[in-house]
């Protein structure tokens, strides 16, 4: 087939080298130790991808996935409440209903690939 057969509007290019990181304020107020940066999708449409950065030190707020959540550590390292260690290049996948937080000690990036939307447990 020698023809093109892409429509450019069907495509959506968003340059992450030197973009402009939100505050993380999923929950409410903005998490000072996480930013975010979205990249598709929206919560209303039920599917979203973001990059997401966590600080040294910080700690996400523990929550529950309502259809689930994949994400790839692009970067730096990443601890799940029950002990378990997520490291640069890990692909982690979390089934609708799971529900946890994580930590940081030293940092790290992730894409986030979420369906549905994470709700705040208290």
């Amino acid at each position: 087939m020698s023809e093109n057969i892409l429509n450019p509007t069907d495509r959506k290019v968003t340059p992450t080298s030197d973009a402009e990181f939100r505050p993380y304020d999923r929950y409410g107020a903005p998490n000072p130790d996480m930013d975010w940066l979205p990249l598709s999708g929206k919560v209303e449409e039920g599917y979203e991808s973001f990059l997401l950065r966590m600080k040294p030190g910080a700690k996400s707020t523990p929550h529950i996935h309502t259809r689930g959540e994949e994400f790839y550590l692009l970067d730096g390292e990443m601890t799940d409440c029950d002990g378990t260690v997520f490291e640069t290049g890990d692909f982690v996948s979390y089934k609708a209903g799971s529900r946890h937080f994580s930590a940081s000690e030293r940092g790290c990036t992730l894409f986030v690939i979420l369906r549905g939307e994470n709700k705040r447990l208290e």
